[in-house]
């Protein structure tokens, strides 16, 4: 009766699939699986990703989760709608900043969505060293932002981005005559050093939140305050990954518990901080490298939280 999100477990499988795939071709980005509700599920940034891949990732995926139709198709209808319409959608779904091609709605009824973007991920054909056969599908062109969303959904590969077959003649002069790799299963991912050490940090705060009876969301951002991991457990409050991304960022730019935000600093920033309890500075000896934010749950609790799962 009452509809649910993906779950976690689930969300983090795809975005898993999506970085092996990414790395085995040679791209660089970020993947984010929203919720049907909205809410976000779960998302990484692959080391060197990119500032502000994450929220590109994820308003395609909210735009697909939400409205439930790939983001390619919401676009085209954006497209044809008067001026005073489209920014009113805007302003009615201010998650909905980036409405460009590549979410792909997941589900029947739809749970989620998913998307990619970032450094080097975009609708290309041609990337810098790229194996052409890992960028054929089933015999015909893919670029490498689509391949991504399709591989890790296991879907047969549609574009998403207009003409594949014009960009590979372009590119490389003939279209591919083989099967390709496209659709193959890469190795696991092995060069996302950061990205691993982000996962581990999240981990061990789920870990300890399920001890505590606690449903949350937590966020590992980097040293400006773009997100590297996300994740919201399930059922836990649609507001936690808000609020643990802007403790988070708070603590790694101001290098201080998120608590203690010098007041009107907030409005003098280009991205969210909260003065809530529940981000802390992370460092690496006695460098702040990252800061760890934790929402969904009491802000106190959100810091106790926090600082014992740093602690340990």
């Amino acid at each position: 009766m009452h509809p649910r999100d993906m779950p976690l477990y689930s969300a983090r499988a795809l975005v898993a699939r999506a970085i092996d795939k990414a790395e085995d071709i040679g791209v660089r980005g970020a993947v984010a699986v929203v919720g049907a509700s909205g809410a976000l599920v779960s998302a990484s940034r692959m080391d060197r990703g990119g500032t502000s891949g994450m929220a590109r990732a994820r308003s395609k995926a909210w735009i697909a989760a939400t409205q439930q139709l790939p983001s390619v198709v919401h676009l085209g209808r954006m497209r044809t709608l008067p001026a005073p319409m489209e920014r009113g959608f805007v302003a009615c779904s201010p998650e909905a900043v980036f409405p460009g091609a590549g979410g792909m709605p997941i589900g029947e009824p739809v749970i989620a969505g998913i998307a990619a973007s970032g450094a080097t991920v975009g609708p290309f054909v041609d990337y810098p060293g790229a194996e052409r056969r890992k960028l054929i599908a089933d015999g015909k062109p893919a670029n490498g932002e689509d391949l991504l969303v399709h591989y890790a959904l296991g879907i047969p590969y549609v574009g998403q981005h207009g003409d594949d077959e014009q960009r590979w003649l372009d590119a490389y002069g003939a279209l591919p005559d083989e099967p390709g790799l496209g659709m193959a299963d890469p190795p696991p991912a092995s060069a996302q050093l950061e990205l691993a050490w982000a996962l581990d940090l999240a981990d061990r705060v789920l870990v300890a939140a399920r001890r505590r009876d606690l449903r949350i969301a937590v966020a590992i951002v980097d040293r400006r305050g773009d997100p590297i991991q996300q994740d919201c457990m399930d059922d836990a409050p649609t507001a936690g990954p808000f609020v643990a991304e802007a403790v988070a960022a708070a603590a790694a730019t101001f290098q201080l518990p998120s608590s203690e935000l010098p007041d009107g600093a907030a409005p003098l920033l280009p991205y969210k901080v909260s003065a809530l309890p529940g981000g802390l500075p992370v460092t690496d000896g006695e460098r702040v490298v990252a800061g760890l934010g934790i929402g969904g749950a009491p802000p106190q609790l959100c810091h106790e939280l926090a600082a014992a799962v740093l602690a340990s």
